[in-house]
């Protein structure tokens, strides 16, 4: 019994020590775990929006060591375009890069986001021209004292305006950019949001928001950023002094330096789209004529006798219309060749300068006439689709 006694307690104390070395070595590992050296392990949840996938490392939940470089790849469906990665992307290489990585420092959940890519358009101010590419980029040519053309950057960009010498953009998820001339804090956007569409004067910006209000910035010397009070509207254009704004019953309001009759837009019904430049405002009709008021000294608003237009723009002594044919009118003043537009086709939208006329065809090339002293109308190799 003396002998099985020493035999039982021999047994418990080995097992007392192998259980406290276990537990020992378990804590060891358990520290080492939580930072001390081990392995970790993160969790990468990978998602997407309509318009595409990730093809690396593919969508769904994945789990990676701790610090690890994840390679990814996103790719957009035919007729969509990558956006950018949304979500928790702190260590991600380049949030707008469509091929990118990011590193694993804890639990990720992120989203590639495709969208339509924008509608192609050419915009024109006093002296320089920009164009709008169908993978949401941006080009200018011309006067540039002012940065004006700085637009290379831009990523993500759904339509533009120009001013006299200013440059605004408008991104994707309804914020707004601007370069160029800030004399009168027309370039101060940067803390607008839910924006649809945009207009540029000559030293103030103006924005449409998606609940049918107006938002401006600038020069206000003649009222033309009084758009507070604005309702239910669906496009602005914006001239030298005035602002010009669309409703959704098809009349038109204006604010601002009214001098040459430019705000005389009470009467008009059923228009369908708008243009201002420096004193005068157009609109277009459904039935396919135009309406035009303000300054009409070299003949810029005498559009009475027009019809089957399907687009029209403002220059700021000088109007142009598409025609649904795809060809072109201009009327105003031509000392520059700015209206000599007669031979053009297949044009899908157009713009005007000051002395210059910009038009986009339906092959994505792009077509100007009218001063070229800065090189606003260099456009011959451009090709925005």
């Amino acid at each position: 019994m003396k002998m099985l006694n020493l035999v039982r307690h021999h047994y418990q104390a080995k097992l007392s020590i192998f259980l406290i070395t276990a537990f020992f070595i378990a804590g060891i590992v358990g520290c080492a775990d939580e930072g001390g050296g081990g392995i970790v392990k993160y969790d990468l949840n990978i998602t997407s929006t309509t318009g595409g996938s990730v093809t690396t490392p593919g969508e769904g939940i994945f789990t990676y060591n701790k610090e690890r470089v994840i390679n990814l790849v996103a790719e957009a469906e035919e007729g969509y375009l990558f956006v950018s990665w949304s979500g928790d992307v702190n260590f991600m290489a380049d949030v707008n890069d469509d091929i990118t990585t990011i590193t694993m420092n804890g639990d990720y959940s992120i989203k590639a986001n495709f969208r339509v890519p924008p509608t192609p358009m050419v915009a024109a101010g006093d002296f320089h021209t920009v164009g709008l590419e169908d993978n949401a980029r941006v080009v200018a040519t011309g006067y540039n004292e002012h940065g004006e053309c700085e637009v290379g950057s831009w990523i993500h960009i759904a339509q533009v305006a120009t001013g006299s010498w200013h440059t605004v953009g408008l991104k994707a998820d309804g914020t707004v950019v601007a370069v160029g001339w800030n004399v009168g804090g027309q370039c101060d956007v940067s803390d607008w949001n839910d924006i649809t569409q945009i207009a540029a004067g000559r030293w103030h910006t103006v924005g449409l928001k998606e609940n049918g209000r107006v938002v401006a910035v600038g020069s206000n010397n003649h009222g033309q950023c009084d758009v507070s009070g604005w309702r239910d509207i669906i496009q602005v254009a914006a001239g030298t002094y005035h602002t010009v704004g669309l409703k959704a019953d098809g009349t038109v309001v204006a604010v601002g330096s009214d001098d040459s009759d430019q705000c005389n837009v009470g009467g008009w019904t059923h228009i369908t789209q708008i243009a201002a430049c420096s004193y005068h405002a157009v609109g277009l009709k459904d039935d396919g004529t135009v309406v035009a008021v303000g300054k009409t000294a070299d003949g810029q608003c005498d559009v009475d006798d027009w019809t089957d237009i399907i687009h029209v723009a403002a220059g700021s002594w000088h109007t142009v219309g598409i025609k649904d044919d795809g060809t072109v009118v201009a009327v105003g003043e031509n000392e520059h060749g700015q209206c000599d537009v007669c031979d053009w086709t297949d044009i899908i939208q157009l713009t005007a300068g000051r002395y210059h006329t910009v038009g986009l065809k339906n092959n994505g090339t792009v077509v100007a006439v009218g001063r070229n002293d800065h090189g606003q109308c260099n456009v011959n190799g451009w090709n925005l689709v």
